[in-house]
């Protein structure tokens, strides 16, 4: 994940740098477009979901293999003023991990496939610096609840069977930055954020010695989100 998140950093300020140096004096474009009140839009993107796991004694770590997942939503957007803005950007968030457990012999014992589709309703606020231009960067924070449609909660099958659960909501907080670029028709938006839930997803097997959940004292999803969004 911090991969990726320098990587993205470099590419955002790569992107900023050259805007600076080829449009110094630049025929502004959406002068307006910040002065309404309200602002509506939708976003596409990418996302790479982990785990953050505590375990209640120290044994051998549970490897988690992450994977991209493709995020889409809407935004509706008040402005507060020159510079804040408060964000809601309800979406929908489909992700995959493989879960990897020691101690088995069989593969369909020790791997476990999570799949999860989020549905995310985050509140934020968006702080932005002054418009260059026809850009303008951003840091943007906030906090959430998710929706986890594959959850597995209500399952009376667990990791015996096959099934790993999860709890179906989770809370979280948003931290993230980007940039606006103020097109001929439109406002486009490169963002990357990161999101870190803040209460425990586990819903842990009948057995209190599971070799899958026993140990685990925690499961907390955290994940890196690159959007891109249209306004």
């Amino acid at each position: 994940m911090k991969k990726w998140f320098f990587i993205s950093l470099a590419i955002l300020s790569m992107t900023t740098s050259l805007s600076a140096q080829f449009n110094e004096s630049p025929i502004l474009n959406k002068q307006n477009e910040d002065k309404k009140l309200l602002n509506w839009g939708y976003f596409l993107g990418l996302n790479q979901y982990d785990f953050k796991i505590e375990y209640k004694e120290n044994a051998p770590d549970i490897l988690v293999s992450k994977s991209f997942g493709f995020n889409v939503g809407l935004i509706g957007e008040l402005r507060i003023n020159e510079f804040l803005d408060l964000r809601f950007e309800p979406g929908l968030h489909y992700g995959s991990r493989l879960m990897g457990f020691t101690g088995f012999e069989e593969e369909r014992d020790a791997i476990r496939e999570v799949k999860s589709t989020y549905i995310n309703f985050p509140i934020l606020l968006k702080a932005s610096m002054k418009r260059f231009g026809n850009f303008k960067p951003f840091v943007i924070g906030g906090g959430s609840r998710s929706l986890n449609l594959g959850s597995n909660e209500e399952s009376l099958d667990d990791n015996s069977s096959g099934t790993f659960r999860m709890k179906k909501w989770v809370y979280n907080y948003e931290l993230g930055f980007g940039i606006d670029f103020y097109l001929e028709y439109f406002k486009f938006t490169p963002s990357i954020r990161g999101v870190f839930a803040i209460t425990d997803e586990l819903v842990p097997d009948q057995d209190p010695n599971s070799p899958w959940t026993g140990n685990i004292e925690s499961l907390k999803t955290r994940g890196l989100f690159i959007n891109f969004t249209f306004e």
